[in-house]
């Protein structure tokens, strides 16, 4: 069976991590994988996380299956933080599942079962997994103009005019916030003009949020899908515990489906629930088992976010820092956009050639497409960064 086996292609950012540990430079910085980073270099336990799982090991008595679908508890403190009060928790079919990656896989294997003509429209640049999965499940991908590389920012008229192009039932994938790969979110005036252009044209919004809190804040970050979810009849949403609990190699992730109260609801939490079974059968259970005891106690929640809080006011100082040492670097403000943007990416404008150079030449990691995690910056090396970049761009 092997023997006729081909490699699939690597993917970039573990290609990317090969080479980094490869290198022997002690100068090198690593800006490409895509984890939180202290001034020291750490991806921390929080404490709120570890004084959780305390409580856990004391208190758990037993390792057994819990369900299909996760812990209910589970579900419905993610259903408070992500979608606030903005629907009725009997409109929202919830399924834990492997990881935020875990929760696209699912929602997209959904819609091909349902609904395999339906087109997804995907948003330029996006994460590559998105249309990783969507290839691999054989569904039709349609990219929509979202990034305009010239402004650092959204190209609002041509995303809105791409959608509007949308069909009754066609899946149109956006990101709650800290867009990934480029940092640019929509603002409340954009996420009220899609709920419009949603309106209009019956397609389905789907909603990728996997940095809540670290953009403007955690009820800030959620305002635009909670906008949304207000409007719209039907709707996905895909999150994940992996960043803001900093709960990674847990795998932390959740389906919310809002739609119709009673049959619409229950036949949905059972599909999602059925798509586990037949992918993985139950859900990891001890990332979810730490979120719940932090967001049912008013302690560790208040810990929670202070060091959530930290982590966000650490990366929104780097961009700033990096913006200005840019700045000085080159005489010009043509990097300002970083000190704009929000979350842990930007997408810096360099060609595949300029990355290697920068890689090569200066021990500065970027992915192909010149996505920076500026959690990976600190105090020392920012005029380092700044001074590479100043001289591959010119």
């Amino acid at each position: 069976m092997f023997e006729t086996l081909t490699p699939p292609p690597q993917d970039k950012i573990i290609q990317i991590m090969g080479l980094y540990a490869a290198d022997t430079r002690p100068e090198k910085v690593d800006l490409g994988v895509g984890v939180y980073r202290t001034e020291d270099g750490r991806t921390p336990v929080m404490a709120a996380v570890k004084a959780a799982e305390a409580r856990i090991l004391q208190a758990q008595e037993s390792k057994g299956y819990v369900a299909l679908a996760g812990d209910a508890g589970f579900h419905a403190v993610m259903r408070g933080l992500i979608l606030g009060d903005a629907v009725a928790p009997e409109r929202v079919a919830a399924c834990a599942t492997p990881g935020g990656t875990g929760a696209v896989r699912q929602i997209l294997e959904m819609v091909q079962r349902l609904t395999p003509e339906a087109r997804i429209w995907v948003p330029s640049p996006s994460w590559p997994n998105h249309a990783a999965i969507i290839g691999h499940l054989g569904l039709t991908q349609v990219d929509y103009r979202y990034y305009d590389a010239d402004a650092g920012g959204i190209d609002r008229d041509g995303m809105l005019a791409d959608l509007a192009q949308a069909q009754k039932g066609d899946i149109v994938l956006l990101h709650g916030c800290c867009h990934n790969p480029t940092g640019a979110d929509l603002s409340a005036q954009d996420w009220g003009d899609l709920a419009g252009v949603f309106e209009a044209t019956g397609a389905i919004p789907f909603v990728d949020i996997a940095y809540q809190g670290f953009g403007e804040g955690l009820e800030e970050d959620a305002q635009g899908l909670r906008s949304l979810a207000a409007r719209v009849p039907e709707m996905l949403v895909a999150a994940s515990g992996s960043k803001n609990f900093g709960l990674y190699r847990e795998r932390v992730g959740i389906i919310l489906a809002v739609t119709d109260p009673g049959t619409p609801r229950d036949v949905a939490a059972a599909m999602l629930a059925h798509l586990n079974r037949q992918s993985f059968a139950f859900p990891p259970d001890h990332g979810a088992r730490v979120v719940e005891t932090i967001l049912t106690d008013a302690e560790l929640t208040a810990q929670w976010r202070a060091e959530l809080d930290a982590m966000r006011t650490r990366m929104t100082a780097n961009r700033r820092a990096l913006a200005e040492a840019l700045r000085a670097e080159t005489g010009s403000d043509r990097f300002g956009f970083i000190a704009a943007q929000r979350g842990m990416f930007s997408l810096l404008p360099v060609t595949g050639a300029q990355v290697s150079q920068l890689r090569e030449d200066h021990a500065i990691y970027l992915v192909s497409d010149g996505r920076m995690n500026v959690a990976g910056l600190t105090e020392k090396t920012i005029p380092q960064v700044a001074r590479a970049i100043a001289q591959v761009l010119g």
